[in-house]
Order: structure tokens, then sequence, then C-alpha cells
């Protein structure tokens, strides 16, 4: 599941990629389903009955219904932020708990150890 509220100015470019990608070809509804997942969090499937095509028409229908909320600016920023920040920790943690449980390599560990040889007296040795 993606987001749901959005920016006016997100939801004028989600807009005209919905148009673009009723009036392209099955390549270029593919990139802008994918540019909507990335870019915006936005997955057509939370909004539409599925197989129903999703366009401009559907995208204000879900608005007017309420499924999609209009925020400000600030507020998405924010909402960004914190989406960032708990992304992050999240991985951090799930990295740290691989490689306590032997299924990973630090690999920033992995790299310190690395440079350290790389600059030892042996591996100039070895060149």
């Amino acid at each position: 599941m993606g987001r749901n509220k959005y920016s006016q100015h997100e939801i004028d470019i989600i807009a005209m990629l919905l148009r673009k990608k009723c009036s392209g070809t099955r390549f270029q509804q593919k990139e802008i389903r994918h540019q909507l997942r990335v870019n915006f969090e936005f997955n057509i499937s939370d909004f539409n009955e599925q197989g129903k095509a999703f366009g401009d028409k559907e995208l204000q229908e879900a608005i007017q219904r309420g499924a999609i909320v209009i925020l400000d600016d600030a507020t998405i920023a924010d909402m960004k932020a914190k989406r960032a920040r708990d992304k992050a920790r999240d991985e951090a943690a799930r990295q740290a708990e691989a490689v306590e449980n032997g299924g990973e390599t630090d690999w920033q560990e992995a790299m310190k150890e690395w440079e350290k040889w790389e600059n030892s007296e042996e591996a100039k040795n070895e060149k």
C-alpha cells in the first residue's frame, strides 16, 4: 500500500501522468505506473476496481470520496521526511539483525578491513 495523502502539486502531476498513461502504448503505460509507484508511492490498485482503467476522472472521484486526501506542501514534506527516517531506521535494524544472525556481512566493516589491508605493507609487496 502506498500513500493516500498528497499535495495539490503532486495531484496535478499524477493527473498528468494518468492522462499520458491512458493514451500511451503498453510499454509507456508500464513506465508511467512505475514512475507513479517510485516517485509518488501511488499505487493505482489502492484506489480503483480491479480490471477497470484508472485515469484522471477516477483520480478526481477518489479525491471526492475521500480515498485520497490533499494536504499542504509543508505537511507533505514533513510526512516524507518522517517516512525516510523510519525507513532508514528499519533498514539499519534489519541489517544489524542479519549481521548478528550471520546471514549477512557488515559491508561497512568489511570495507574498513579491505582499506586497512590495501594500505598495509603486505598489499604493497603483492603489487
